[in-house]
């Protein structure tokens, strides 16, 4: 099951650095490439900080941040033993889309983005595949988080319903 998580990492760290160089093999910089006019365009850009561009120009804190989250991530992967399917998308999705982004600011110092939206009049921060996983990977986590406690708040309910029956038998035999 481990194994399956690291296989996913690896897959998305290898398909985001393959977008990356061809973004910045195929544009300059600021260039746009608009897909669905009004609505989404490739575009070339370097971000020296994370999600809309907090901390930027910090690329060294950025950096200590991904390893110190990886590194954390994988103590946790290793001494964890059971996985939902869900969990383990979401964590390889996560560790992947942390490597992708930690891999460009070890290289070049900034994230290359490419993924621009707009939506009515606003214009979503540029972002990437990388980032788009961690997302996706944080949501998967929730899901299988909440469901995992529903199933056992359940669980546990049937449990406490089968012992209170269990007790009103042995009550009326004696």
């Amino acid at each position: 099951m481990k194994k399956n998580i690291y296989i996913i990492t690896l897959i998305l760290l290898i398909l985001d650095q393959l977008i990356k160089y061809a973004v910045t093999s195929g544009l300059t910089l600021h260039q746009e490439v608009v897909l669905i006019p009004g609505f989404f365009s490739l575009q070339y850009a370097q971000n020296t900080g994370a999600a809309w561009s907090l901390l930027e120009g910090n690329v060294f804190l950025l950096i200590v941040i991904s390893v110190v989250a990886v590194i954390a991530l994988n103590q946790y992967l290793l001494h964890e033993t059971k996985f939902s399917k869900c969990s383990i998308w979401a964590y390889g999705l996560i560790m992947g889309g942390i490597l992708g982004n930690l891999v460009d600011r070890l290289i070049h110092e900034y994230v290359i983005d490419y993924l621009s939206f707009q939506i009515f009049e606003y214009h979503f921060p540029i972002f990437n595949l990388a980032d788009t996983a961690i997302v996706i990977g944080i949501v998967l986590l929730i899901i299988d988080i909440v469901r995992s406690e529903i199933y056992d708040r359940r669980k546990r309910r049937q449990s406490s319903m089968t012992r209170s029956v269990s007790s009103a038998k042995i009550r009326n035999q004696s």
